[in-house]
């Protein structure tokens, strides 16, 4: 008869929470897809003219699913009969499947309040819930090939794994207490990087809002054309708000220098738009800027990656006080490339082709997006960085000790002086004062006789007094008279003519 051993119970353990990881992620990825199904399925049915059944919904759903991941889709009912390629993905229905799995891998790993069961690693975890979440993205992919909008599977076999892995990773980042590299140079860097990103995406958003207001007739216009029922407006409303930070994106690129493209051979930029842009009525696409050459107005985009930059400096050269210069200039480089990176991914996802022809490029090119980024990190931020980390070293150099004053030296008193010092100081504490006593007179002095002249002086020369040093004050005695047996508070001393009362008579 054999017993399991601790060793077996472990392994049992932990592949149980493997298989639970897995579940998990399923499940993460089961409820991303019911929701959007839910969602088109209710726009489909309020609709007064549905095109198709159920089952056009279901792709539809899929479709938008697997293009919330990065997956581009493959348009068969064009006008031409040719397919076109749609990669433009909503970034904002990209929300809520990465927060699924990222909760599906925290809540994997954090143990709760039962801290006794086992956990995976985190290695594990990551890949336990990234694989039961592929598992249902596979079998999405394959039932989209049987509809109107089938999956690229060049764009499904790269973004759609690399979308959940890194999801699956902040998940796992997140349950263990999101940990900083221990080298502080690398930590300050990611800091750095994180502010800069939340910067320039703020500014590219308030440049996609002010350019929208400018031109809010064009987008009313193009609104109210597309749809005339209220289910199509809503419909292009939802899509609207999941476009605005695509618009974002946009908007940090055209900042930065390089903007994006309206197509083939067709560029906007602060300097002006050249070519002929072929763009489809969309209220967003209003926001355009007119064609010819640049004003005042489109350069001052460039304050956006301006105060991304100088924050991100600032940053590191806050940390860096107490650094060598060199490690500042290494870390503010390193925050300007990590920086760099994740604008070039953000800018690849914000952008894809439309169509076929002249749409087949459309939205920031993220290479180029990349590359002014950490231009603008290393020509600036390195720079700010220095400038700030040694603006901050004057706060931290010592301040000068005030330097010390000599005592000053003994002033000769004259005899008299000292001795009616010592007279006044010659009674001591508790000792009765004599109002009859009187200082001791010199043995040649008459009382109303002329001073005694010095000893070896001249007698035609007046008669000097050696000087006398002040003598030290006595030191305070610290009496505690209140344990006397025999002491007696009074109020005054007697004075010498009041006499004392008798003594009481013992036989009266």
């Amino acid at each position: 008869m054999t017993h399991p051993t601790e060793h077996s119970l472990v392994q049992g353990g932990r592949s149980a929470a493997l298989a639970t990881a897995c579940v998990r992620g399923g499940v993460a990825a089961g409820l991303g897809l019911g929701a959007l199904a839910v969602l088109v399925t209710a726009a489909w049915i309020s609709s007064p003219y549905p095109d198709g059944g159920p089952g056009g919904a279901l792709h539809v759903a899929s479709g938008l699913w697997l293009l919330a991941h990065g997956v581009d889709l493959v348009r068969t009912d064009t006008l031409s009969g040719l397919p076109a390629p749609l990669g433009i993905a909503p970034m904002l229905l990209a929300a809520l499947p990465v927060w699924l799995v990222h909760r599906a891998a925290r809540d994997t790993l954090d143990p709760g309040d039962d801290g006794d069961r086992p956990r995976a690693s985190p290695s594990g975890t990551v890949a336990a819930v990234a694989g039961g979440y592929l598992l249902v993205a596979a079998v999405v992919v394959v039932y989209s090939e049987s509809g109107p909008l089938p999956a690229d599977l060049i764009t499904a076999g790269l973004w759609l794994p690399a979308v959940v892995l890194g999801a699956a990773g902040a998940g796992v980042w997140t349950a263990l207490g999101r940990p900083l590299p221990g080298q502080r140079q690398a930590a300050a860097a990611l800091r750095a990087t994180g502010l800069g990103l939340v910067t320039l995406c703020g500014g590219g958003a308030v440049i996609a809002a002010v350019s929208l207001a400018w031109h809010a007739g064009e987008a009313q216009a193009a609104f109210t054309g597309l749809a005339g029922e209220w289910s199509g407006r809503a419909a292009v409303l939802l899509l609207v708000l999941a476009l605005l930070p695509n618009a974002a994106v946009w908007g940090a690129a055209y900042g930065l220098g390089p903007g994006f493209t309206l197509g083939t051979g067709v560029l906007a930029t602060p300097l002006g738009l050249a070519g002929d842009p072929a763009v489809p009525s969309f209220p967003l696409l209003a926001a355009l800027p007119a064609e010819g050459r640049g004003t005042w107005v489109h350069w001052a985009a460039a304050a956006v990656p301006l105060a991304a930059t100088l924050v991100q400096g600032w940053r590191v050269g806050r940390t860096a006080k107490g650094w060598p210069a060199r490690d500042a200039a290494l870390t503010a480089l390193a925050s300007a490339w990590g920086c760099g990176a994740v604008v070039a991914v953000l800018a690849a996802a914000a952008g894809g082709p439309l169509g076929s022809g002249r749409l087949s490029a459309f939205g920031p090119v993220w290479w180029q997006a990349g590359a002014a980024t950490v231009l603008w990190g290393a020509c600036l931020g390195v720079p700010v960085a220095l400038t700030v980390r040694a603006w901050g070293r004057r706060a931290l150099r010592p301040k000068p000790l005030p330097l010390s004053v000599p005592a000053p030296a003994s002033v000769p008193v004259p005899a008299s002086v000292s001795a009616s010092a010592s007279a006044s100081s010659g009674a001591g504490i508790g000792e009765p004062f004599d109002l009859e006593a009187q200082p001791d007179a010199a043995p040649d002095a008459a009382p109303g006789g002329p001073a005694p002249q010095a000893t070896g002086t001249d007698p035609g020369t007046p008669a000097v007094a050696a000087p006398t040093p002040v003598p030290a004050p006595a030191p305070a005695l610290d009496l505690d008279l209140d344990d006397d047996p025999g002491y007696e508070p009074y109020d005054y001393l007697p004075a010498a003519w009041e006499p004392s009362p008798p003594p009481p008579d013992p036989k009266a």
